[in-house]
């Protein structure tokens, strides 16, 4: 019984010593959050860069007003919804499954590449190492051209023939530009590489040997065996095999291959996604910055589905919300300044200026583009030019000389040398929230936040550990 009682103890205080290297820095609704979490997510959001820093007792709120929107979405059950699952999965991955394979799974894809790439080409053929002189031809060449460039194509091969220098020839005459410099010389091929007629002359010559002239595709081709060769040694291409592998996504098909295998290997059942999940906790038991990584993609995902439902798309949809609000609240919306609520239109025809202010007078503001649009620029007739909206000076040069009768210059718009303006000026705030209804919804979207997170403050316990807050970085 005694020991017992003193492996329990022993037991006892490992636990507790273990618990103190990461201590509870506050509870959320009774639930424990570690001060690494806080650490981390303190750090990060206040490192170097970042302007508007805070100090550790004032990201306290920030933080905790974040756990509190986590644990509504957690009682949501929105960390049931297939999306959410999918999209954190997703993330989750990108860390994960990098791990499922080292790095000499990748030496083995490699190898395997390099292998099967080397018996194709030395198994038919080999490669050769050619130099060739290219007399271009057009596609539409007439039989005559084609006539005089063979003539001339055989002239240099006689040359050639009587001991003409071959390099020299190709500097000189060659129209493929970019070997000509290096005296015709080509890297080495394989088969399936070039244009059939230049590859079966090449293959065909021997070593040293020069080809009468070979017509294809981009016209007449004196080539030189300069050698030939089995395919690379390995070791000559392992970095470009590497780079080959990473650029095509095959590191995706190694681990997806490593996946299906070890799921084959265990018990019946066993998927790819159970692989992972104990990947995950195993990698995150010995890596904190994972854990805390992993657990704001998560936290991060909840907070943006819950935050759009009940923040971000309910102020920009609910029209009846804004328009309450902006009542409400009217003298934030004032402005130091009038402005002109309207057009600023430009005609080919000194008629339609009435006739642009009768189609529109005593229709709803919201209403003027499709109006104008439908009896003015029908089946792509454009008669008018108009820029709509709400105006202050500066803003637009008719606006600011027709309404706000400021000393300016308008340049004329070509075609539309007519200008005009029709509306109401607006002198000292807007008469519906639809004219600042961008400013009313992220106004409104505040209220709506600042509401919630006092609803929340009021709904779930929070209580701070000080002595354990005073010890952040500190440790």
């Amino acid at each position: 019984m005694k020991i017992n009682a003193l492996l329990a103890a022993m037991l006892l205080s490992g636990s507790i010593a273990f618990a103190q290297v990461d201590p509870v820095i506050m509870t959320i609704n009774g639930a424990p959050v570690t001060r690494s979490e806080f650490e981390y997510s303190y750090n990060k959001n206040n490192s170097e860069g970042v302007i508007d820093k805070k100090t550790v007792g004032e990201y306290v709120d920030l933080f905790v007003n974040y756990k509190l929107k986590v644990q509504a979405a957690l009682d949501a059950r929105l960390d049931t919804l297939s999306s959410f699952k999918k999209e954190f999965a997703t993330y989750r991955d990108q860390q994960i499954r990098p791990s499922m394979i080292t790095e000499q799974d990748v030496e083995n894809e490699a190898h395997r590449i390099y292998e099967d790439t080397r018996q194709r080409i030395d198994g038919n053929g080999g490669m050769v190492k050619v130099s060739h002189i290219l007399l271009m031809l057009g596609q539409k060449a007439t039989p005559a051209e084609n006539a005089k460039l063979k003539s001339r194509a055989d002239s240099i091969y006689t040359v050639l023939k009587k001991g003409g220098n071959f390099a020299e020839l190709a500097k000189k005459f060659s129209d493929d530009k970019s070997t000509a410099v290096k005296g015709g010389e080509l890297p080495w091929i394989s088969k399936g590489q070039t244009v059939k007629a230049f590859e079966d002359a090449a293959y065909s010559l021997k070593v040293g040997e020069i080809s009468k002239p070979v017509l294809s595709e981009f016209g007449y081709h004196i080539i030189k065996k300069e050698g030939t060769q089995n395919f690379f040694p390995y070791d000559s291409l392992r970095t470009d095999i590497i780079r080959f592998i990473d650029a095509r996504g095959i590191r995706e098909k190694i681990i997806n291959d490593k996946l299906d295998s070890l799921a084959k290997s265990m018990p019946a059942g066993t998927t790819a996604e159970n692989i992972l999940d104990k990947k995950a906790e195993e990698l995150s038991a010995k890596d904190s910055d994972l854990k805390n990584l992993i657990r704001e993609y998560h936290d991060g995902l909840l907070l943006y589905e819950i935050s759009n439902r009940l923040v971000w798309e309910k102020a920009s949809k609910d029209e009846k919300g804004q328009a309450a609000y902006f009542a409400k609240n009217k003298k934030r919306f004032k402005w130091n300044e009038p402005r002109f609520k309207g057009i600023a239109y430009h005609v080919k025809d000194a008629a339609d200026v009435e006739a642009v202010k009768k189609s529109i007078k005593g229709k709803a503001f919201s209403e003027w583009a499709d109006i104008l649009r439908n009896t003015f620029n029908k089946d792509s007739v454009i008669r008018i030019r108009v820029e709509k909206g709400i105006f202050k000076k500066g803003d637009n040069a008719v606006v600011d000389k027709m309404v706000f009768k400021k000393d300016t210059t308008v340049k004329a718009l070509k075609d539309y040398p007519i200008d005009a303006t029709f509306g109401k000026v607006l002198k000292k705030a807007p008469e519906d929230y639809t004219d600042v209804k961008s400013q009313v919804i992220a106004d409104y979207q505040d209220m709506l936040e600042k509401e919630w997170v006092t609803a929340l403050r009021k709904k779930y316990p929070v209580v701070v550990n000080k002595d354990v807050l005073a010890t952040v970085n500190k440790h």
